[in-house]
């Protein structure tokens, strides 16, 4: 997944200042793609709250029955509802997307205003840190922890691909801090007073805000697609049940050679809903940040 290119950051404080939400919220792209990712989780919300524990359980349903009336989306091998696995599988993706991309922007937004505007032996050590995790093969790491950490849970899945998820951030922002710490706004704050973190948090932090959200939904398609990966691979939370993770149980017990379609096809198609509605809140950030785009389209 390409990531937003940085906007010139001389003007970056100006749309936070002159109605940056409000932009963003007339942004059609933007509305559509988070109008769709709402609807997607409000309505698994609400059907997962209305799902009787007894449904959950394994032979519940008739076994490889097609959608109809009494099964909208059809039932598995096992007896079990397409529909009340999905109730529980999109929350818990969404679950992770969040919770990786929170861990992997905030993490990295601290590791690059750090580096970037204190500089010094901090600076040398960081930068080191930030190329060490960008030159790892992030995948091949984040299959290795998977297979290692003994009953991955939803919230153990996100914290490991999270945690390699803030490299890119932090080169980003520390190289724009690095040009941000010499303007003149930056000096009067420091003449005025201010020591290093209220500077970076009231000064340099606002010019930076666009693309961090920008940066947060498009780690949140990383994460969302990392955790599918993981999961198809058997590396997934085998306690719980995620898009990924029903990927994975339909292949295991060979849905496709059984020519059980509605059991594979309907977490693929939920997966592609997602990413669509994440990719449009995903350019609709990045049209606002860079109103040059918006001209050139």
């Amino acid at each position: 997944m390409a990531v937003v290119p940085l906007q010139d950051v001389s003007s970056s404080a100006a749309p936070i200042e002159h109605g940056f939400l409000a932009r963003l919220f007339r942004n059609r792209r933007f509305t559509v793609g988070l109008i769709l990712f709402l609807t997607l989780l409000i309505a698994a919300l609400v059907s997962s709250s209305l799902v009787e524990p007894a449904t959950r359980r394994t032979g519940a349903f008739p076994v490889r029955q097609p959608p109809g009336q009494d099964l909208l989306l059809g039932s598995d091998t096992l007896g079990r509802s397409v529909a009340v696995q999905l109730s529980e599988a999109i929350p818990n993706s969404i679950q992770i997307g969040l919770l990786a991309a929170l861990i992997g922007t905030v993490l990295g937004a601290l590791i690059g205003f750090s580096s970037g505007y204190f500089g010094g032996w901090l600076d040398t050590v960081l930068r080191v840190l930030i190329d060490v995790f960008l030159s790892v093969p992030s995948l091949l790491f984040l299959i290795l922890i998977a297979a290692l950490v003994r009953g991955v849970t939803v919230t153990t899945m996100a914290i490991i691909i999270g945690v390699f998820a803030w490299a890119w951030p932090a080169r980003q922002v520390r190289a724009q801090v690095l040009s941000l710490k010499e303007r003149g706004f930056v000096e009067v704050a420091r003449l005025s007073g201010m020591v290093g973190m209220e500077i970076i948090v009231l000064e340099l932090m606002p010019h930076m805000l666009p693309w961090l959200g920008a940066n947060f939904v498009n780690a949140f398609i990383s994460a969302v697609l990392a955790e599918s990966g993981l999961s198809i691979l058997g590396l997934g939370p085998q306690q719980e049940m995620t898009l990924g993770m029903m990927i994975y149980w339909a292949l295991n017990y060979g849905a496709i050679l059984q020519n059980l379609w509605w059991w594979w096809l309907t977490p693929v198609l939920v997966l592609m809903i997602l990413f669509l509605c994440l990719y449009l809140v995903h350019l609709g950030f990045d049209e606002v940040s860079n109103p040059r785009l918006q001209t050139e389209g």
